[in-house]
C-alpha cells in the first residue's frame, strides 16, 4: 500500500481532484489546436497559444507563468531571470524576458511591416479614412468597460481587442493591465480568426442590397481620379519614414509597435540592397517571434486566472469591440455616399481593421457574391492597411493617457 501510495503522489491525478478546473482548461486548450489544426483560423498564433495553455495547466509541470508578486522581493525588487528560470521554469523566464519586456509584439510588427505594401493605400487615399473609422470599438467599449466596474487601464486594454491586431492588444496589455494578457490575447487571437464569420454578420445586419452591388471599378471609370502618383516606388520609399517622423511627435507612445512596422516596410521598399533585411525579419526573426509569444501568452492562462468573471467580461466586450468597429467603418462609408456623386462600397469601411489580408478577402469574396465582376480587394486593402495604423495610434493615445 505503501508502493501505490507514492505512484499515486507522483501522479497528477490527486492535484486535478483538488483543483477541476484545469481539465476544463485543457479543454480550451483543446479547442484553439482543433480550430487552428482543423479550421485554419489562425494556425501560426492559435496552435502556439492552445499548446501552451496545456502545457501551463498540466498539474506539476511548473509550466504555468505566475503573477508578478511571486517573483517580486523586499524593497520593490524582483528576481533576476536566472532566479525565475531555476525557481518557477523555463516558461517565466520567457514570459518575463519576452513578453512582459513588450519586446515581442514590436519584432512581430517589424515582420507585418516587411509583409506590407502601402502601394493600394497610397493610390487611393481618401479610402485610408476609413481604417480611422473602424477604430470606434476601440473607445466605445473602452467606456462601456468603465461604467460596468472595470479600471481605466484594464478597460482600456479591454477596448484595444476591437482594433483587431494581436500585438498591439498583447503590448497594450502589458502596459496597463498585465494580469489580463491572457484572456484579452485569447480573445483577440480567437476574434481575428473570426473574421470569416464576424464581417458578414455585421454587414448584413446594416448593408442593402443595393450597397452591395456597389462597383468600385466602374465608379472609377465614372469618376477617374484627378490626381495619381507618378513614381510609386519613391513614394513608397519616403512614405514610412515622414509618417514615423509625424506620429513620433504627434503620439510618441506609438513609436515602438509602428515605428518598427515602418523600419520593416522601409527596408521591403528599398529593394535588393535590403533584401536579406526584410527576408530575416518575415523569416526567421518573426516565426521565432511569433512560436515565443504564442505559448508564453498561453502559459498565462491557468485555471485560478482564467476561471473568473472578468474573463467573461472580456469575452463579451472583446466581441463588442471587434463588432463596432466593423460597423463604425460600414456606418462612415454610408455618410460619406450620402454627400459624394462617387459612391463607396460599404465593404471597404468593414475592413478598417488591423486584421491583415484576411478582412479584405473575405469583403472581396462578399462582393464577388453580389457581383462576380465586383473586384474590391485592393479598395479594401487601402482601408485595411490603415487599419494597422490606426489600432498602433489608438494604442499609443491609451497608453499615454493611462499608463
Amino acid at each position: 500500500m505503501k508502493i501505490i501510495n507514492q505512484l499515486y503522489e507522483m501522479t497528477a491525478l490527486g492535484q486535478i481532484a483538488e483543483s477541476p478546473g484545469v481539465l476544463l482548461m485543457i479543454v480550451i486548450g483543446a479547442v484553439l489546436l482543433y480550430l487552428g489544426i482543423a479550421k485554419k483560423y489562425e494556425p501560426l498564433l492559435l496552435v502556439p497559444i492552445g499548446f501552451g495553455i496545456i502545457l501551463a495547466n498540466l498539474p506539476g509541470g511548473n509550466m504555468g507563468v505566475v503573477p508578478a508578486e511571486m517573483i517580486e522581493l523586499p524593497e520593490h525588487r524582483y528576481m533576476n531571470l536566472f532566479e525565475i528560470a531555476h525557481e518557477y521554469g523555463i516558461m517565466n523566464y520567457l514570459y518575463y524576458s519576452l513578453i512582459k519586456t513588450g519586446f515581442l509584439p514590436p519584432i512581430i510588427f517589424m515582420g507585418v511591416g516587411a509583409l506590407t505594401d502601402f502601394g493600394p493605400m497610397l493610390r487611393n487615399l481618401r479610402l485610408a479614412f476609413f481604417g480611422a473609422a473602424a477604430q470606434l470599438g476601440i473607445f466605445c467599449v473602452f467606456f462601456a468597460a468603465i461604467a460596468l466596474g472595470f479600471t481605466p487601464q484594464e478597460a482600456g486594454s479591454l477596448g484595444i481587442i476591437g482594433g483587431a491586431d494581436g500585438p498591439t492588444a498583447i503590448y497594450t496589455t502589458i502596459l496597463l493591465a498585465p494580469h489580463l494578457l491572457g484572456p484579452i490575447a485569447i480573445a483577440a487571437y480567437s476574434y481575428m480568426a473570426l473574421v470569416p464569420v464576424i464581417i458578414p454578420f455585421v454587414a448584413n445586419l446594416l448593408m442593402t442590397k443595393k450597397e452591395f452591388h456597389i462597383n468600385m471599378k466602374k465608379q472609377d471609370k465614372l469618376y477617374p481620379p484627378k490626381y495619381q502618383i507618378k513614381n510609386l516606388k519613391t513614394v513608397k520609399i519616403i512614405f514610412p519614414i515622414v509618417l514615423g517622423v509625424i506620429i513620433a511627435f504627434i503620439v510618441p507612445s506609438s513609436v515602438p509597435l509602428l515605428g518598427m512596422l515602418l523600419f520593416g516596410n522601409l527596408v521591403k521598399e528599398i529593394g535588393t540592397s535590403t533584401q536579406r533585411l526584410a527576408d530575416a525579419a518575415t523569416g526567421p526573426i518573426m516565426n521565432t517571434a511569433t512560436i515565443f509569444l504564442g505559448l508564453a501568452v498561453g502559459a498565462t492562462m491557468t485555471a485560478d486566472v482564467f476561471l473568473d468573471l472578468k474573463t467573461i467580461g472580456i469575452v463579451v466586450g472583446g466581441f463588442l469591440a471587434f463588432s463596432i468597429s466593423i460597423a463604425g467603418g460600414i456606418l462612415a462609408v454610408k455618410v460619406y455616399n450620402l454627400f459624394s456623386k462617387k459612391k463607396i462600397n460599404p465593404l471597404v469601411g468593414a475592413t478598417g481593421l488591423s486584421a491583415v489580408p484576411m478582412a479584405s478577402r473575405v469583403a472581396n469574396e462578399m462582393g464577388l457574391k453580389y457581383d462576380s465582376s465586383n473586384h474590391l480587394l485592393q479598395y479594401c486593402m487601402a482601408s485595411n492597411i490603415s487599419g494597422v495604423i490606426g489600432s498602433a495610434v489608438a494604442a499609443g493615445v491609451l497608453i499615454s493617457i493611462l499608463g
